[in-house]
């Protein structure tokens, strides 16, 4: 990576000379965005101004509904974003086609499992989006009972992989009752990250993926950021970490 012009490494910084960035300048480091100000990502990229971790990533972890639109092929078939009503018709046509019933819709900005929603039908969902009690964009994804969920740290040279499971409910999250038990990551399941971290252009994630009764695994989803709760590495060590990948990028 050549050297930036001009290196930004903090957001004030960032915030009081933004309108004079230009191409061959660099932020290193997450930009804090207000709800709504993810165009400032697409006008430093449109600008030249490089950014680590990448705009995509940065964008596409603040949004799940992105997650699904873009890497969509690395997750669950017929995982769909839903962005009015007229896109969940569609869905819900080709879910009855395909005989699928009981779904799983995700909100677009909630975390920790609070905004996973179960569904005994797609029609539930038609019914409550068309009422006006679920407003678009969404995730829409079919309900698989037996999964279960691995989480993956990619940071640098150090990865680890855990899994989270709640025995008395489907959302595995550690916030909503799952238990974590740290597992081996399968030499598949590396390079599956890895394809998955190139595609949306992140130097290091934390990934979410399903494992699924037939031994399958896909997507569920990812972040350049999430809780160290379960995980083996200490808060410590994963900052200590996480600045020499940010210095390595200056």
């Amino acid at each position: 990576m050549h050297p930036p012009r001009r290196l930004i490494r903090d957001n004030e910084t960032l915030r009081k000379s933004y309108q004079q960035l230009e191409a061959g300048d660099r932020v290193v480091d997450r930009v804090r965005l207000a709800p709504g100000e993810e165009y400032l990502l697409l006008d430093l990229a449109a600008r030249g101004v490089e950014l680590f971790p990448s705009a995509l990533s940065q964008a596409i972890s603040r949004s799940k509904v992105m997650q699904a639109a873009l890497l969509g092929p690395f997750m669950l078939p017929h995982t769909t974003a839903i962005h009015d009503l007229h896109g969940l018709h569609r869905a819900v046509s080709r879910y009855h086609a395909a005989g699928i019933s009981r779904v799983v819709t995700k909100l677009d900005r909630a975390n920790a499992g609070l905004g996973v929603l179960l569904w005994n039908s797609v029609e539930e969902v038609l019914n409550q989006t068309t009422l006006g009690s679920l407003a678009p964009p969404f995730v829409l994804q079919p309900f698989i009972a037996e999964s279960r969920d691995l989480r993956v740290i990619m940071l640098g040279d150090y990865q680890e992989a855990y899994l989270r499971h709640n025995p008395v409910g489907f959302r595995h999250n550690l916030h909503c009752g799952g238990s974590a038990q740290p597992r081996p990551l399968s030499p598949e399941q590396e390079d599956f990250c890895r394809r998955v971290m190139t595609r949306g252009g992140f130097p290091y994630a934390h990934l979410d993926l399903m494992l699924l009764p037939d031994n399958r695994f896909c997507l569920g989803e990812i972040n350049l950021r999430g809780g160290l709760r379960g995980a083996q590495i200490s808060p410590p060590e994963y900052k200590t970490r996480l600045q020499a990948l940010l210095a390595a990028a200056c």
